[in-house]
């Protein structure tokens, strides 16, 4: 997983081209550690199709706001940088995010 940062966010997810996952997370969040290893393990799962981010809200909070990220954990799938989809709070689980994941790649086929 690519570790994201206020200087690369813009090239590597707004400037990407097709779909792009960023994690967003914080160590405080408990939830965002938990769910981190069923990221990771999407990310072996569909790292050819989709580019996996991690963002770190701690040293990014504005980038995070501007983003509209304003709870955690927040999983957020871009497309040729447009927010297409996100998953939040409850919704983020392995589940909900593969199902995510599936419906942006389908409608990309």
């Amino acid at each position: 997983m690519l570790i994201l940062d206020k200087d690369n966010f813009e090239q590597e997810v707004l400037n990407a081209k097709g779909l792009v996952l960023v994690d967003y997370w914080n160590e405080g969040c408990e939830p965002c550690k938990a769910l981190m290893p069923d990221v990771e393990a999407l990310s072996e799962a569909y790292g050819d199709k989709v580019k996996f981010c991690k963002l770190n809200t701690s040293s990014a909070r504005r980038l995070a706001i501007s983003q509209k990220v304003l709870g955690l954990p927040t999983i957020t799938l871009y497309k040729n940088g447009e927010k297409i989809a996100e998953a939040t709070k409850e919704a983020a689980t392995k589940s909900g995010i593969q199902a995510m994941l599936e419906a942006a790649i389908t409608a990309s086929a």
